[in-house]
C-alpha cells in the first residue's frame, strides 16, 4: 500500500496520552486506524441522515435496538482482535 508522510497538528495531552497507547504498533498505524475508524463513522452518519430524510426519526425502541446490535458487534470484534481469530473470509 501506498503512503505519503504529512505533517499535523496535535494537542501536546493528546499526543502524550497516543504515545503511550501506540507504542508497540507505531504512531502511523495507530493514527491511520484512527483515521480510517473517524471515516467510516462519518460515512455511517452520512447514511444514518440520509435513511431518516427517507424514512423518518427512528422510534426509541428502533434506536434501542441498533446500539444493543452495535454493542454485539463491538464485542465480536474485540474478541476477534484478543484472540486473534478470524476465519477465511470474515472481516476484522
Amino acid at each position: 500500500m501506498a503512503t505519503k508522510k504529512v505533517t499535523v497538528t496535535i494537542p501536546e495531552d493528546l499526543l502524550d496520552e497516543i504515545r503511550a497507547e501506540a507504542a508497540e504498533r507505531g504512531m502511523s498505524a495507530y493514527v491511520a486506524e484512527a483515521l480510517r475508524f473517524k471515516r467510516d463513522r462519518d460515512r455511517l452518519r452520512e447514511l444514518s441522515d440520509w435513511l431518516q430524510e427517507e424514512h423518518g426519526p427512528l422510534t426509541d425502541e428502533e434506536r434501542t435496538t441498533a446500539f444493543d446490535e452495535l454493542e454485539d458487534l463491538d464485542a465480536e470484534h474485540e474478541r476477534r482482535r484478543a484472540t486473534g481469530t478470524h476465519g477465511a473470509g470474515e472481516a476484522a
